[in-house]
């Protein structure tokens, strides 16, 4: 799996810490609170368990699958919903979680979205952030890791279920 890999810019442990040291961050932010956590399917899956494992406070847990891409490897310029929250979020907390910010469409979108649907607050948490040249105003309020614009990158999540052991990397 790994024979076509130039590099490992993030390994697992990097990648862990900093999911551990922003999940405090969000337990100590929302204090008292109950906030609502949106994952952006299906990317931010993943990232989305392993930092709603590390969040030391109750809260509640929604998605939501928007595209600009439908299939291509380039964006059309234009979001779609594909699948809405289940539950509203008028009058809640609520902390998006995104698995990369690119140009910032899906997420202008997506924050106009959840205004228009009456959240009381809203903020953003992205595992990475790749700075690009006409970014929308969105901007991640939180995040992991930030990469080089001329990177192309996988991140792969992968549990070997034979031996128990669970392996995460960014490359």
């Amino acid at each position: 799996m790994n024979n076509d890999i130039e590099r490992i810019l993030f390994d697992e442990e990097q990648i862990q810490t900093r999911v551990a040291e922003l999940a405090a961050q969000i337990t100590n932010d929302y204090q008292g609170k109950r906030p609502v956590i949106v994952s952006v399917l299906t990317g931010a899956v993943l990232f989305t368990v392993d930092l709603i494992k590390k969040i030391d406070l109750y809260a509640e847990m929604d998605f939501v699958d928007v595209s600009s891409y439908y299939g291509g490897t380039a964006s059309s310029g234009t979001v779609k919903l594909l699948h809405d929250l289940k539950h509203s979020i008028a009058g809640k907390d609520v902390i998006i979680v995104e698995d990369i910010v690119d140009t910032g469409r899906t997420l202008k979108f997506l924050m106009e979205l959840l205004e228009g649907r009456g959240a009381t607050s809203i903020k953003v948490c992205t595992f990475f952030d790749k700075p690009a040249d006409g970014r929308s105003k969105w901007r991640p309020i939180t995040l992991v890791l930030t990469f080089p614009t001329n990177f192309w990158l996988a991140m792969v999540w992968t549990t070997k279920i034979t031996t128990g052991t669970s392996r995460t990397s960014a490359f």
